[in-house]
């Protein structure tokens, strides 16, 4: 249960560190949406593919970034990189 209450927390500060920023460059609202959006599904994917066993992702800084920044292509990106490491 512990695990799950980490990736929400990342996940939802992520969100907010990524929306105060576009939002002080200026960035309109409806891509602000499309970025949380985005954020929501690769945090999602990320969770659902630990799930799976013999997938270990780890929950870190740098890949609830990626996930959140880049949604599904970077929960693969992160994903080849974790079966290297």
């Amino acid at each position: 249960m512990p695990e799950i209450l980490q990736y929400i927390l990342i996940a939802l500060a992520a969100i907010v560190v990524v929306s105060l920023v576009l939002k002080l460059l200026k960035f309109s609202f409806k891509t602000i949406i499309k970025i949380v959006i985005n954020a929501v599904i690769g945090v999602a994917a990320m969770f659902l593919l630990n799930l799976i066993p013999g997938v270990n992702m780890p929950i870190e800084w740098w890949t609830a970034l990626i996930t959140g920044l880049f949604g599904i292509p970077g929960v693969i990106v992160v994903l080849i990189i974790s079966f290297f490491l």
